[in-house]
């Protein structure tokens, strides 16, 4: 582990630390890891960068280690005119980096008139009930580093980084297998793993179970575990009313926690909420208004009320904070087919492949399908070559072509496929719009009660 990469995991695990005790506070409203991450390793103007945030105040702070001691020294200051607000300088021992971070945030939480002393207790504030395990967590330097290492792969959001990220967590948890947070983290990048498909899902969700239960029996209090729990009873087992209880907690451990927000969300559309799914999504959005997730997610609620302009705007947005995003294009090139215009659609569909690196002469099938016999014949190269090579196609997928081309007793068998192999993508089988081709056949209300969902008007 190289010095410079060892400084920055650090001082990422630091930064994550402190915004994770202050995101505590609902009176506060706090930036993300993820959207502050760009400046944790570089030195830069804090009233500047606090403009750039469109927040009130920024918390900046450097960090010295020396033998077998770490020195932090913090200032709050105000991002309209650069006032210093507060400042402070903390000396432990390196072993106690977990104590003197949340002394940090004890003081600025003081400064502005808040007490983290029962969220010391017990992790909510509100003296509700006992939190398991120490308080104060020794944590060794470099278990701190490979879970900021962690982190920093995790918060990339790739799919060439989630393996990175659960190498790191797991590093972690072998040099302290009593470190929830790293426990927490292992879940997290597993369900990513899952999300991206660089692992089979059913194998990804299994570890991630385990690794946000682990997490849970040595610290309650921890939201980024029950967090990953709820996405595993979300995505994996189809368990709604689990699934919330655990967002839920997540939210009152942290109600500035943005996945939590955005998984809350999915999971009220996908049980017909769509309104209470948008404003969920929207909370999100307030705490992280540059995150392309965010953005994604937003044009995903669109998608599923079917207001198709307004999809198309927040994946556009999407694409203006990164245009390489790995499925903005996939959301406007649905849009284009739901609204009728296959050129758009097409052409949405060959630019996101030629993004993601396909080779031209692989796409010319495709393109000469598409002159010869328009949108129909795309889709029956589709199922010609899912017919020639099952295994590359999934099952969800070859469902949706085939209710398209009318076949509808294929397209149940196919569909009935992929809810044995419990395909994460179906959880908003009963809303969203790709599968209105089926909806008025009395075997989808079977497949949507297999799956626990109820018909949705």
């Amino acid at each position: 582990m190289g010095a410079p990469e060892s400084e920055e995991s650090m001082g990422l695990a630091i930064a994550d630390r402190v915004i994770e005790r202050l995101g505590r506070f609902a009176k506060l409203v706090i930036r993300p890891t993820a959207a502050v991450r760009a400046y944790t390793s570089t030195r830069q103007d804090p009233a500047a960068v606090g403009q750039r945030l469109r927040v009130d105040a920024v918390l900046a702070s450097s960090f010295v280690r020396t033998a077998g001691r770490i020195q932090v020294s913090a200032c709050l200051v105000r991002s309209r005119d650069g006032a210093r607000l507060w400042s402070g300088e903390f000396d432990e021992p390196s072993a106690g980096v977990t104590a003197m971070l949340d002394g940090v945030a004890e003081s600025v939480a003081e400064h502005l008139g808040l007490s983290l002393r029962g969220i010391r207790a017990n992790g909510f504030g509100n003296g509700a009930e006992t939190r398991r395990g120490p308080a104060w967590p020794i944590v060794r330097p470099e278990v701190y580093e490979l879970f900021g290492r962690g982190r920093s792969h995790l918060l990339s959001a790739s799919m060439f980084e989630a393996p990175k990220a659960v190498a790191a967590f797991r590093a972690a948890i072998e040099l302290d297998p009593t470190y929830a947070a790293a426990h927490a983290g292992l879940a997290l990048a597993c369900c990513a793993q899952a999300q991206f498909r660089v692992m089979p899902p059913a194998e990804a969700y299994s570890e991630a179970k385990a690794a946000a239960l682990h997490a849970l029996a040595m610290d309650d209090s921890c939201a980024d575990a029950q967090v990953a729990l709820g996405a595993v009873l979300f995505w994996s087992e189809w368990d709604w009313a689990g699934a919330e209880r655990s967002l839920e907690r997540a939210l009152e451990i942290n109600p500035n926690h943005t996945e939590a927000y955005l998984l809350y969300g999915k999971l009220m559309e996908a049980l017909g909420k769509l309104e209470e799914g948008l404003a969920m999504k929207q909370k999100g959005l307030e705490r992280d208004p540059f995150s392309p997730l965010v953005h994604l997610e937003i044009s995903l609620a669109y998608w599923n009320q079917r207001r198709y302009d307004d999809a198309i705007e927040w994946a556009n947005k999407t694409l203006e904070l990164d245009p390489r995003h790995p499925h903005a294009r996939e959301h406007l090139a649905g849009a284009y087919w739901k609204m009728g215009d296959f050129d758009r659609f097409m052409a949405e569909n060959l630019k996101h492949a030629e993004s993601h690196g396909v080779p031209a002469e692989a796409l010319q099938p495709l393109k000469q399908a598409y002159a010869a016999g328009g949108r129909p014949g795309v889709v029956r190269l589709v199922l010609e070559r899912a017919a020639s090579q099952p295994q590359a196609f999934p099952a969800i997928q070859v469902a949706l072509h085939y209710g398209e081309a009318g076949d509808l007793d294929a397209a149940f068998r196919h569909l009935e496929r992929a809810i044995e192999s419990r395909d994460p993508a179906l959880v908003h089988l009963a809303v969203a719009p790709q599968w209105d081709s089926l909806r008025a056949d009395a075997r989808f209300q079977e497949c949507l009660a297999r799956m626990g969902l109820g018909p949705v008007a």
